[in-house]
Formats: structure tokens, sequence, C-alpha cells
């Protein structure tokens, strides 16, 4: 026989489960907190200290790619473009000093087309997204944008790029 508390954690149990769907038990947030870089921030994460992550940003998204150590690492290749928004020089394929500045403007329309192919096709389904510059999450007078909306990746995909 069934003591008094068993058949209580039984109604329960089945309270729970016919109205687990009408019940807010556990809150959930709508999306996961958004983390803001500085420009300073953001500068420290350029590929030169070892066992620290590398970032870059494009068009304000800041994007995990230490998986490509290879590419933005200390000394390599593309180390250029981390530690910053590079965003203009992406769009350009380019590595002049000049072009490593979040600025769009003047581009012409081949090169925002670039843009946007290499950062959806690219970077949002190669690397996390880390968090955001201030530009891309406040107003220019440091209030919150009220039209921001983090980026989905519902197309990354993880894995070793070696």
């Amino acid at each position: 026989m069934a003591t008094a508390t068993t058949r209580l954690c039984a109604f329960l149990m089945v309270l729970y489960m016919c109205f687990a769907d009408d019940i807010n038990l556990i809150h959930k947030p709508d999306s996961a907190p958004v983390r803001l870089f500085t420009e300073e921030e953001l500068k420290r994460y350029d590929g030169t200290k070892d066992g620290q992550p590398i970032y870059m940003a494009i068009k304000g998204v800041v994007f995990d790619v230490t998986k490509g150590k290879g590419f933005y690492g200390k000394g390599a290749a593309y180390n250029a473009l981390v530690g910053r928004d590079s965003t203009r020089a992406v769009a350009k394929m380019s590595l002049d000093p000049a072009d490593l500045i979040p600025d769009t403007e003047g581009l012409t329309a081949d090169q925002l087309n670039s843009l946007e192919k290499v950062f959806e096709g690219t970077y949002k389904t190669k690397y996390p997204i880390a968090g955001y510059t201030a530009a891309r999450i406040l107003n220019p007078d440091g209030s919150p944008n009220k039209h921001f909306q983090p980026e989905p990746q519902p197309e990354l995909r993880t894995k070793d790029e070696f």
C-alpha cells in the first residue's frame, strides 16, 4: 500500500504532466545575454596572447575566430583583421591598414554585396558570435538602440578548421 506521501507525489506528477505547458515554472529568457565590446576591449583579443580567444568584428558583430588561429593568430596571414571591426577590409578583401575600420561609406555595390556574402556565408556559419560592438548596440549619444536585434546563427557549423 502506498503511503500518503507517495500518493501525493504521484498526484502532483500527473497534475504537472497535464498542465506543464500552461505553467511557466522556470523563467526562460527570450535570447542569450548580449555582450558589448568597446574598441579598447576588442583590441585585447588580437591573437597576441596565448590561451586568450581571438575576436574580430564585421558589421559590429564580434566573432570568436579562435578556431581559425592558423589564419588569425599572431603572425598569421589575416592577423591584421582581428581585435577590431574590420568591416571595410572584408568588403574590399584588403589588408591595407587604412581599410581596417568599420566604415562602409563610399564602398561600391559589388563590395557591399561581397561583404554581405562573406558575413552571412562564412563568418555567421563558421564562427560563433561573442558579442557586439558598442556602435552596433548603442546610438551615437550612448543610449541603447531600441532597434538592435541579435544576429541569428541557424547555420553555425562547429567543427575544427584543421
